[in-house]
């Protein structure tokens, strides 16, 4: 629930709470706050990351065939397409503050999208025939596991509820990927990983270390 203790456990985190603190104390005048809490993005885009859940396994599926589960599959990760994510950004533009509050935080997507990883890579597995999983079972726990209620979200923005399915997210990533004649099995050293584009960035001198852009 929204109203529940905060335990933010990387940089990342912790730089959205601080926004979401800063708006929360400003003075706002009038004008009307929200904060989309947004599940896990995935589903194919004209820019896509492949850093993400569903993406990831998606590309391992059609690249090499095999889903390799990083982690021992357990945590919980809930997922928002990309356009959910943009009924959600609709919706929170346009909303009144007799809906909810002149700020707003609120977690969205649905509570029908919450998976475990292990899950997300069977369902793709199931839809793209031919793939398998592997696992990894001695793996360190991964802290990053969260459950999500996102009733609050359901009862503000009845009209504004995602609509896409894992399965339809699944073969729109198959379509868009294949579409696009992708075929690297090495990707998550590749461009399409946000990091390894920051690294590279850094390395030719393109940004510093905070990020701020050189040429």
């Amino acid at each position: 629930m929204e109203s529940d203790a905060l335990n933010p456990l990387t940089a990342y985190a912790r730089s959205k709470i601080a926004t979401e603190q800063d708006l929360e104390q400003m003075e706002r005048n009038g004008m009307v706050v929200t904060c989309l809490r947004f599940a896990t993005a995935c589903g194919m885009s004209d820019r896509i990351r492949l850093d993400l859940v569903l993406n990831d396994f998606v590309a391992c599926a059609l690249t090499s065939g095999t889903i390799t589960v990083l982690s021992d599959g357990t945590p919980w990760r809930p997922l928002i397409t990309v356009p959910d994510m943009s009924r959600a950004i609709d919706w929170a533009i346009t909303r009144d503050a007799g809906n909810g509050g002149d700020f707003l935080a609120v977690n969205a997507g649905s509570d029908e999208w919450n998976y475990q990883v292990r899950d997300l890579a069977n369902a793709v597995a199931a839809e793209i025939p031919g793939t398998k999983v592997s696992i990894n079972t001695n793996a360190q726990p991964d802290n990053r596991s969260y459950r999500v209620s996102f009733a609050k979200y359901k009862a503000l923005a009845p009209n504004h509820q995602p609509q896409e399915t894992l399965k339809t997210a699944i073969h729109g990533l198959a379509r868009g990927l294949r579409a696009i004649g992708f075929s690297d099995a090495d990707f998550r050293t590749g461009p399409f990983i946000r990091l390894k584009v920051l690294e590279k960035l850094q390395d030719t001198g393109m940004i510093d270390g905070n990020l701020t852009w050189q040429a």
